[in-house]
């Protein structure tokens, strides 16, 4: 049987509140999720497995149906996030419409948030909560054996008019057990990073769960625990990685550097073994020090993304974020002293949050001197502390319930309007962005840093997109 893991594009994408960097490299980030589930199912069973990621392949919908016709698959699985279900829903309804028979599978964190509304929608035919890894295996393997699926923890599907839902699995413990994502059944030359220097990248996972609580963000499908994968494991990655040619590695842990040993042990392998990576993390200022921030620059990291949000304390209670404004300032400023490039995440328009509030976050922006911003309107996410703030508040209704039961195509997602408008929150991203990113002593400074045309090339392109009105 053939198993095609679909990566839908993104044109009717649910939010615009994307910063013109990310926005300029959509597409060039490789489907961690289906790769992980793919390289599983391989192992452990005897289907024929291929990876379609129409984002980066440049694949329309127009096309879609003859790459079906071609491939001949049995059954299809699809990565699904809640601002992606209209594509989602557009690539199953062409599915179904080039073979009835083809089973569509969705996986990923909106069908773990939102099952029943799923499931309910005519193209779907099963649904893999949580980690797919062991549940999607599980399911190919019992297809079509509806009373043995029952048995199968983390799925859901229709028998009979019924809805079967098997409840959540346990979370994988030993992530070391998990094989490498399957980068072989992707075109690794389509993915690159605009911060990059211009040479292949991809991404990675080395560790699952959040332990913090942070007002906006929640993904209960990887669960509050920090699991990590063990430094000789994450990197033998790497050198399969640098073994395919590829020498960036975006690391996509929300928190890179909870356990400062695991960090110095795979620090310390990376230049025991000489591998030739360099690399980003993502992490807090609270639990970065110099010892560590010395160890990482040697090994090659590159960057290190921040999430800061506000430059009010207030505020940053309110986010209940636990970082401090002077934990900010040190982090940046040790940071710079070994030689690591800086991204910081910004949030405006958060609960309570005045636009005075937001032109100081902007202005601390700009004297923290980080290398990239990311600026976003605080968007009340499916699951998080902050939607079901919102929800009690009065702010608005559970409307992304509503939306994951009727997607569609003129849906937008709703901002925290209780102090600031919808036009008055996107004029202040736009003014955020342009007045960053368009300083001259920013823009001379970046230039100094540019080491080849092709990364010249791409800056330049997103430094347009922000002067677009």
């Amino acid at each position: 049987m053939r198993v095609l893991l679909i990566n839908p594009p993104i044109d009717n994408m649910v939010t615009t509140n994307i910063p013109p960097y990310v926005d300029e490299q959509r597409g060039c980030n490789p489907p961690l999720g289906l790769m992980y589930v793919a390289a599983y199912a391989e192992q452990h069973t005897e289907y024929e497995i291929e990876i379609l990621d129409m984002l980066a392949e440049g694949i329309s919908y127009d096309r879609l149906e003859s790459e079906l016709r071609r491939r001949k698959p049995d059954i299809v699985g699809i990565t699904t996030m809640t601002f992606t279900l209209v594509d989602v829903m557009i690539v199953a309804d062409i599915v179904k419409a080039a073979d009835k028979g083809v089973k569509v599978v969705l996986g990923g964190p909106h069908v773990h948030i939102y099952p029943e509304e799923t499931i309910r929608l005519p193209e779907v035919d099963f649904l893999v909560l949580g980690e797919g890894e062991l549940p999607f295996t599980e399911l190919l393997q019992n297809i079509d054996d509806y009373q043995s699926l029952k048995d199968i923890k983390g799925i859901v599907f229709k028998c009979k008019g019924e809805v079967i839902n098997t409840g959540p699995r346990e979370l994988i413990e030993e992530l070391d057990s998990l094989p490498f994502p399957a980068r072989h059944f992707t075109k690794i030359n389509k993915y690159n990073s605009l911060l990059a220097k211009g040479s292949l990248a991809t991404t990675m996972i080395t560790s699952r769960g959040c332990p913090y609580n942070c007002l906006f963000c929640h993904r209960p499908h990887l669960g509050k625990k920090f699991r990590a994968r063990s430094a000789i494991n994450v990197v033998d990655e790497m050198e399969e990685c640098v073994n395919m040619g590829i020498k960036e590695i975006l690391v996509y842990d929300d928190t890179f550097t909870i356990d400062k040993q695991r960090v110095m042990d795979i620090c310390n392998l990376i230049l025991e073994r000489g591998v030739g990576i360099t690399w980003d993390i993502r992490t807090r200022v609270d639990i970065i020090d110099m010892e560590m921030l010395k160890a990482l620059k040697k090994a090659g990291c590159e960057r290190i993304h921040y999430g800061v949000e506000s430059a009010n304390p207030e505020i940053l209670k309110v986010l209940r974020k636990g970082i401090t404004l002077p934990q900010v300032a040190s982090a940046f400023k040790m940071t710079k002293e070994v030689g690591i490039s800086t991204l910081a995440y910004f949030m405006l328009g958060s609960p309570f949050e005045t636009k005075e509030q937001i032109m100081d976050t902007l202005n601390y922006a700009k004297r923290l001197e980080p290398d990239y911003c990311h600026f976003s309107i605080t968007t009340p996410f499916p699951a998080t502390p902050l939607y079901e703030m919102g929800i009690k508040r009065g702010i608005f209704e559970d409307y992304w319930r509503e939306f994951a039961a009727n997607p569609r195509m003129d849906f937008e997602p709703q901002y925290w309007e209780e102090d600031l408008s919808r036009d008055e929150l996107t004029q202040l991203l736009d003014y955020a962005y342009k007045t960053f990113y368009t300083r001259p002593k920013y823009v001379l400074r970046q230039m100094r840093k540019v080491r080849s045309f092709s990364e010249f090339r791409r800056k330049a392109k997103a430094g347009l997109r922000v002067l677009k009105p």
